[in-house]
């Protein structure tokens, strides 16, 4: 029998890159649940190319659709925290979670954690699905740290300084990935990759003290797990997402022929180089976020958004970007516990506080 599965942010990049895997094993995958955005007509009209009758635009719907389509896993491919809702429905419904959404699991934390069982959740990012397989060498309790390797984005090996002029158009031109627009800014700011260390942190219960990161412009090895026994474990792969959806959506089997493997009878080079934390202290910064924990994370998140938004429309600079981020979580002082009202609250003061910052600088 066929594995049910419901995509969330079906016309988006991971959303459109899972039909595709699955267009071609439709004895394998049955797709009986489709959300979008705004996209009304690429929804119908993927609903129509792969018979699915139950379908849902807008983030509210997409919840009610996880919580009535019978389905055995929930690629959460929605963009920004937005996707905490139907992350914590799939949760509860007891579906396997295959989670491109990483925002969701960053600023639910505890929430999103307890809730999950053993397994439940299977991550979709590149990088945490190479540690995930990686894992597989040995027992957690084995690790001493994991290395996420980032490609640098478009501005790896720039100083500050020769940040203060770059444009949005510089900062969407990633030289790997092909992504939307707060992703890929994230990626040029590192806050992508400080957001990927605090996911790390709460998948695999690993210290931050013992996740790093490398710059590893190629994109070929996507995470690595070092043991306790100084072996290194690392994924490699050419970069294609459809890779690690597939593993999303069929964990923990493998999918045939998804992917082209790398060929190793060609000459190449493979090159590590350490971040550059004065240039790109966005890691450092989502470090501090994550070991204060609470609503600390969603107000990082919650402030970038704002501050790339703000990026875009040509009303603050790009090192500006991280200095609101900072000087916001450095006002916020963290409810005693957290809960979805908290978690509102404080996304909602973040935005604001943010704003205003904007508005000074």
């Amino acid at each position: 029998m066929p594995r049910r599965i419901v995509i969330l942010g079906s016309t988006g990049s991971i959303g459109t890159q899972a039909l595709d895997v699955i267009a071609e094993r439709r004895e394998q995958f049955q797709v009986v649940g489709l959300a979008a955005g705004t996209n009304r007509g690429q929804l119908d009209a993927q609903a129509a190319a792969f018979g699915v009758e139950h379908t849902a635009l807008g983030v509210a719907e997409a919840e009610q659709l996880v919580r009535h389509v019978d389905a055995d896993v929930v690629l959460n491919g929605i963009t920004g925290s937005v996707g905490l809702g139907p992350t914590l429905a799939a949760l509860e419904m007891g579906r396997t979670l295959a989670l491109a959404n990483k925002e969701s699991l960053i600023v639910g934390g505890e929430l999103v954690k307890a809730k999950a069982a053993p397994g439940q959740i299977v991550p979709v990012d590149s990088e945490h699905s190479a540690i995930a397989q990686c894992l597989r060498s040995g027992d957690t309790g084995e690790v001493r740290r994991l290395v996420l390797t980032a490609s640098g984005g478009p501005f790896r090996g720039r100083s500050a300084a020769q940040l203060e002029d770059v444009t949005p158009a510089q900062a969407l031109a990633h030289p790997t990935w092909d992504m939307g627009r707060v992703v890929t800014t994230n990626s040029a700011t590192l806050v992508n990759k400080g957001l990927e260390v605090i996911e790390a942190h709460l998948l695999f219960d690993v210290d931050y003290d013992h996740i790093d990161v490398v710059v590893h412009p190629q994109s070929i090895v996507h995470s690595m797990v070092e043991f306790w026994d100084g072996s290194t474990i690392a994924q490699a792969s050419p970069p294609d997402m459809r890779l690690p959806i597939s593993l999303g959506l069929a964990w923990p089997d493998r999918v045939s022929g998804v992917g082209a493997p790398l060929d190793w009878a060609m000459a190449s080079t493979w090159v590590f180089e350490p971040l550059d934390e004065g240039a790109f202290p966005a890691v450092s910064l989502a470090k501090e976020v994550g070991r204060a924990g609470k609503t600390f994370p969603a107000v990082f998140n919650a402030a970038n958004e704002q501050a790339v938004d703000a990026f875009h429309e040509g009303r603050l600079s790009f090192p500006g970007i991280i200095e609101t981020v900072q000087r916001t979580v450095d006002a916020h002082e963290a409810p005693a516990s957290l809960s979805l009202d908290s978690l509102a609250d404080a996304e909602a003061w973040a935005r604001r506080r943010a704003d205003e910052l904007i508005a000074r600088s």
